[in-house]
């Protein structure tokens, strides 16, 4: 949630039950993020949503587990800024994860 007074990011105050501005001090109640964000387009919220989004890229790889011959891959930055990315895959039919080093 970003601040209605200066536009900064906002931290829940947990004890207090609002959203708290570390700038200028604004509070918001924590129930109220979704009404601001919905009535102005320049304080949006994310919806963290459980499951995999179609937007991640799959490849033909041949999970460990079940034998699934597609996946979810990403690249991280596992090592050393000197080494190369290892790849994660997540099986898209059991979910089960493993590497490749390159």
């Amino acid at each position: 949630m970003f601040c209605p007074k200066c536009k900064r990011l906002m931290r829940p105050d947990t004890a207090a039950r609002r959203w708290r501005c570390s700038a200028c001090g604004a509070t918001v109640p924590l129930g109220a993020a979704r009404e601001i964000g919905r009535s102005d387009p320049a304080q949006r919220e994310v919806a963290v949503v459980d499951g995999k989004s179609s937007t991640l890229p799959t490849a033909a790889e041949t999970c460990p587990k079940c034998g699934n011959g597609e996946a979810y891959w990403v690249l991280r930055q596992t090592r050393g800024a000197d080494e190369p990315e290892t790849r994660i895959f997540e099986c898209t039919k059991c979910g089960h994860k493993w590497r490749e080093y390159q």
